[in-house]
């Protein structure tokens, strides 16, 4: 009974159905901290290109 018992210990560590799925839910929980923590700065940056492509816009329209 015991042996069977770490047999499957041992299957269960090797197993990795699932550990794709933890790595990219973590990958989000840390790209949405940045977020976070850079909104600001990223508000900022998004306004500024965006400023740079209707001036630019504008000036090949006329």
């Amino acid at each position: 009974m015991g042996k069977r018992n770490l047999k499957n210990f041992k299957d269960f560590l090797r197993e990795e159905e699932g550990l794709g799925t933890v790595e990219i839910i973590l990958i989000i929980v840390v790209l949405i901290g940045l977020v976070i923590i850079f909104k600001e700065q990223l508000r900022s940056l998004v306004e500024s290109i965006f400023e740079k492509i209707t001036s630019d816009s504008n000036t090949i329209m006329s």
